[in-house]
């Protein structure tokens, strides 16, 4: 897809008889987050067009500089009087 400049988790689960999938992508730095968007739209009517069995896709954008799960990690922290934890 033009504009994807890597694919970093794909996710897909049944939900009754359909499927859904959630999707991490990554994009250049520079774009505005309307670009970005607009690649995520087309990636997403792609997929819907091309996979007989998919009724849902979420698709989260990066950059490609911080793309994947590694780059959501949050360190361990404290907050709100709450113990350590990381997410």
């Amino acid at each position: 897809m033009a504009g994807v400049e890597d694919v970093t988790e794909v996710r897909v689960r049944w939900l009754g008889h359909r499927l859904h999938a959630e999707i991490n992508i990554a994009v250049g730095p520079e774009l505005l987050v309307e670009a970005g968007h607009k690649i995520a739209l087309a990636t997403r009517h792609e997929l819907l067009h091309h996979l007989k069995y998919l009724s849902g896709v979420t698709i989260h954008v990066d950059p490609a500089t911080a793309s994947g799960e590694a780059h959501h990690h949050i360190d361990e922290h404290a907050h709100d009087n709450l113990p350590l934890h990381s997410h």
